[in-house]
């Protein structure tokens, strides 16, 4: 373990995901799937607020009026004010497609919001990708079905997006248009080892990608190539998601999980689970996009 990154807290988490900076309110947010929480973690006070939703949260994204986010429930997408709890349903996800939810997910520089879902009946590439615009149209993505969709970022000038179906163990790259949301040249960007599934990514200000590797304990910087480029090594098997934080975005934050793991994996590996904040051996991040808004100046 690098010495820098430590638990937040001694609070463990099912299913930690989703973690992203709020830099309006100086905040870092992320979900626990399995629970259907919402959490804000204070990195000044070290105070962190727990927020029930109704269903399970498995991403989301900010938007342009502080405090308000957009919510990827298992089923449905909504707008949540997180000032006065109000929250309104905006559009179904895949109403049709039982045993589908959505998963990862995030905004590209323009503001519309990318997202996946998830199979949760079995291995079949029954997942897909799409985008809700900026003016509220929900559509397909023309990218590869999948079983479980994950590793959502994009390129500093938002050109390449970075995607992956988690159990091939392959990050892949495509060209982007973020104006009409079609997809070119879809290619491989990375190859994992086998058994190690990409989840979580973020892209830093240099272009290079940060993934959360599920089942490697290890979140690993990739350079725009596809090489590796840095290594931060955890005390957790199941690292989740990853994100700078801070006022110059020079911190991180990785979130965990523990589900899937018996008992006598949690009394050995007490910090599965934890969600860990240090400083990366390298680079700095990027204005979160916000729903509707894109990456701030």
């Amino acid at each position: 373990m690098t010495d820098a990154f430590k638990p937040i807290s001694a609070h463990r988490q099912a299913h930690a995901e989703g973690v992203i900076w709020d830099d309006h309110l100086q905040l870092v947010r992320w979900t626990d799937i399995a629970a259907s929480r919402l959490y804000a973690y204070d990195p000044t006070t070290g105070h962190i607020t727990e927020t029930a939703m109704p269903a399970r949260l498995c991403c989301f994204a900010l938007t342009s009026e502080p405090g308000v986010l957009l919510l990827a429930l298992e089923k449905q997408l909504a707008r949540y004010d997180t000032r006065d709890g109000n929250l309104s349903v905006l559009e179904d996800i895949e109403p049709d497609l039982v045993g589908m939810r959505a998963n990862d997910g995030r905004c590209d520089r323009a503001g519309h919001f990318i997202f996946g879902t998830l199979n949760e009946r079995g291995p079949e590439k029954t997942a897909s990708f799409w985008r809700y615009s900026a003016d509220g149209k929900l559509t397909r993505l023309a990218l590869p079905k999948a079983a479980i969709t994950n590793s959502i970022c994009f390129s500093p000038d938002g050109g390449t997006m970075y995607f992956t179906d988690s159990p091939t163990a392959q990050i892949m790259a495509c060209d982007y248009d973020a104006t009409s949301g079609e997809i070119d040249r879809i290619r491989v960007f990375a190859e994992l080892e086998a058994g190690h599934e990409p989840d979580g990514s973020t892209v830093d200000a240099d272009g290079f990608l940060w993934n959360a590797q599920w089942g490697a304990s290890r979140v690993v910087r990739y350079a725009p190539d596809g090489s590796a480029d840095a290594v931060i090594d955890l005390p957790a098997r199941q690292p989740s998601c990853v994100s700078f934080a801070g006022s110059a975005l020079d911190r991180m934050v990785i979130t965990s999980a523990h589900k899937g793991l018996d008992a006598a994996v949690h009394t050995r590996e007490p910090d599965n689970g934890a969600i860990f904040i240090g400083t990366p051996p390298r680079g700095r991040g990027l204005p979160e996009a916000r729903y509707g808004q894109g990456t701030r100046a």
